[in-house]
Order: C-alpha cells, then structure tokens, then sequence
C-alpha cells in the first residue's frame, strides 16, 4: 500500500502525526478516518491490516495517533473524552481540505465510542464501524479502580494500562462520566456496522448488544469469535478488514464507469489523469500505467512489463504443454524475466525511428523428477513458445481511426 506520513493541527494547536493510506492501483472511491484504541496508537498491528483490506477495496485510510500518544504533539495526561472527538473533527478536516472529505470512520475500543459520539458533526460521513467499542466511554474507568481513591485526593496518579505508565488526571474521569453515548447511538442516522468479540475480557460482548439495541437501521453485528481485545492474533484483524471492505461498499457511491466493450479481443482506454489505462481482455479487467517519476501513476504495470509478463507466462504454458504430453514429472515452472531497453526515451520520442535492440533476460526454473535430458530439451521447448516466435518474427500493425 502506498503510505504517507502526514499531519495536522487540532484545535488547541497541537500537531498530530498520522499516515495517509492510498490504494496502490486506483483512485480511492472513498477516504476513511481511522480511530485507535485508548492509549494505544495508529501502528497497531491490527490497524495496520484493517486498513490493508481497505484498500484493496479501493479505501484510502487515515490514521493518527490522538493528542498525547505516539508521535502526536501535547500531554497524554491533558486529554479526555472530548479531546478525542475534537481531534477526529480535526482529521475530518484536513481530508477535506487537502483530499476529500471521509465517508466512512472506524473505532476501536474507545475509538469507537468517539466515531460514534462525532459522526452528527460530519455530514459527509455515511458509514460507521465499532470494533470492540464500550456503550459509554465510562467503561474505562474500571482501568482505574486501584488509583481512584489516590485521583480523588491528590487530582492525578500514575496507572499502568497495557505494560505502559499513564497520568491520569481528575478532569479525565470527570469528562468521560458526562457523555452519555444513548441519544448519539439512537440519532446516528447512518449505516452501523459492529464488530465485537464474545471473548473480549476488556469491553465484555454486553457493550455490544447495548449499542445494537439502541441503534437503528441500517445496522449490522459481526461476532469477531475467539479474538482478544487488541485482536493480537493476525488472523482476527485480516478477518475484520474483510468484513469492513465488504460491508462498507453497500453504502458508498463510488463513480460509475462505462464498461468497456469492443468485438476484438482486447480494448484499452486511456483517461485524463496521467497515463492510466483501463484494460479489457474478453471479460478479465487490469490496469496499465506508467512510474510516478515518468508522470504515470503507478497504478499497473508498463506496457513492456505486460509484454515480459506475456512472454513469461507463454514460456511456462508451453513448457507444461509439452511435458504432459511426454509424461514428464513437471511439476512446477518459474519464469524471471526482466526486459533492457531506454524506455523513457522511446516513449518521449514515438514519432523517431530507434535502432536499439530489446534484450529480455529470461530464467527458468523447474521443479519435478527430470534428468538433464529433459531438462535440457524443456529448456529448448521454452525458445519455440508462440509469443517467443512472435517477437523473433516480422509483425504488422493495421492502425484505423474509428
């Protein structure tokens, strides 16, 4: 995935860190806001893989570290429930203003109860997903039930939440206790998408069914079976991103496009935005591009590299072909190719005549029960497939204007 460090600034001045996560082969149909857990950070691994099954969903992914925690400007000890809400209206508007505006946000744990309590202050949002999320943000205040006596007295005391030492602050308890997550829930008035585990040993599945009941349709629960809070096990948050992805396209409008079409085999169309290419081979669908430091997007491989990846594939089909027809213990066929040429060049100048010579570097592996006869034969075979004899060959181009 194409990741950028980025950042912005809240609304008491603090500079944020976050990264923004694009999709590595497309325009992203839709921006996301993601919203870590308490005291936890926008590198979590689980944050990580939710966002890469984003997306491969075409999703570009926001994620930050909230005032105080990971790379983020301020105090952790100065923060609370509303500073949080405050800093996903911050992120809101930073898409907006530099990309596009969120459609989706997603929470986890406390993060959750935050995306829920600011989804009404952004109205382009359309699409809501908790991930273990409290019912009210108050459930964290059994992380400190051994210093609530020492908080009371003395205003602040050191706690240890995850293996890590947090000040937390009188004013901290006192936000959370105010919000009260009922009417938000009842007023969400967008799409609802819950996750939560039954083993959750942190935020019981009860939070869960609370949020469920007071939410209205469009709604939906997923059971994360078997995960930890902090979906620790890889598997848990692989599932979660491809639960979202799916889930979340029901109620995005991503831009429709006419399909391709053409009576030959292959039809290709070039946008407006760099060099781009849609391609349509009968009914598989792919995308050509250029690299970003010759004005392309990087969104697919050059038409030279399709070219290797045809001779590529040709070498091996044709090589299986002939060991099954001999009975050969083939199993497995790699082909390495890397092609020579000064691309950037020719394609500057398509108008000159070039005199350089393409060289495709091939390497060819095999697996199986062979001995150096067939080896060797196999190897000869690899030199007569039909788009090796192509390119050897005398080829015509018939261009027409339509």
């Amino acid at each position: 995935m194409a990741s950028t460090k980025v950042s912005f600034t809240n609304n008491t001045g603090y500079t944020l860190a976050a990264r923004l996560e694009l999709p590595v082969n497309q325009h992203p149909v839709a921006f996301a806001i993601f919203a870590h857990c308490f005291t936890c950070n926008k590198n979590l691994t689980a944050v990580r893989n939710i966002s890469r099954a984003l997306h491969q969903g075409g999703i570009a992914v926001l994620r930050f570290d909230f005032t105080g925690l990971g790379d983020s400007e301020g105090e952790f000890a100065d923060t609370n429930f509303t500073s949080n809400v405050a800093d996903l209206e911050a992120a809101a508007a930073f898409l907006e203003t530099h990309y596009e505006a969120p459609s989706l946000l997603i929470g986890h744990s406390l993060g959750g109860a935050a995306v829920i309590h600011v989804a009404d202050r952004l109205p382009s949002v359309k699409a809501i997903v908790t991930i273990g999320a409290p019912h009210d943000p108050a459930h964290v205040n059994h992380l400190f039930d051994e210093e609530a006596q020492q908080i009371a007295k003395e205003g602040e005391a050191e706690v240890s939440i995850g293996g890590r030492s947090f000040k937390v602050k009188q004013q901290f308890l006192e936000d959370i206790k105010a919000h009260s997550q009922e009417e938000k829930i009842k007023q969400l008035n967008r799409a609802l998408l819950i996750l939560h585990s039954p083993q959750d040993l942190t935020v019981p599945i009860e939070n869960a069914a609370k949020i469920y009941l007071e939410a209205k349709h469009p709604k939906s629960f997923v059971t994360l079976d078997g995960a930890d809070h902090l979906m620790s096990n890889k598997e848990d948050s692989h599932y979660a991103g491809q639960i979202i992805a799916t889930w979340v396209q029901r109620y995005l409008e991503a831009p429709e496009k006419e399909k391709l079409a053409s009576d030959r085999e292959v039809v290709v169309r070039l946008g407006q935005d760099g060099f781009t290419s849609e391609v349509m081979v009968r009914h598989h669908s792919l995308t050509a591009d250029e690299p970003v430091d010759v004005g392309g997007n990087d969104f697919g491989p050059t038409p030279y590299e399709l070219l290797s990846a045809s001779l590529g594939a040709c070498t091996a089909m044709t090589m299986q072909m002939y060991a099954r027809r001999k009975k050969w213990d083939l199993q497995e066929v790699k082909v390495h190719l890397s092609h020579r040429k000064d691309y950037t060049e020719d394609m500057n100048n398509p108008e000159q005549g070039q005199s350089k010579i393409d060289h495709f570097d091939r390497l060819i592996e095999m697996e199986g029960n062979l001995d150096d006869t067939q080896k060797a034969k196999l190897m000869e075979i690899a030199d007569k497939c039909p788009v090796h004899r192509t390119l050897h060959s005398d080829v015509v181009v018939k261009t027409v204007m339509l």
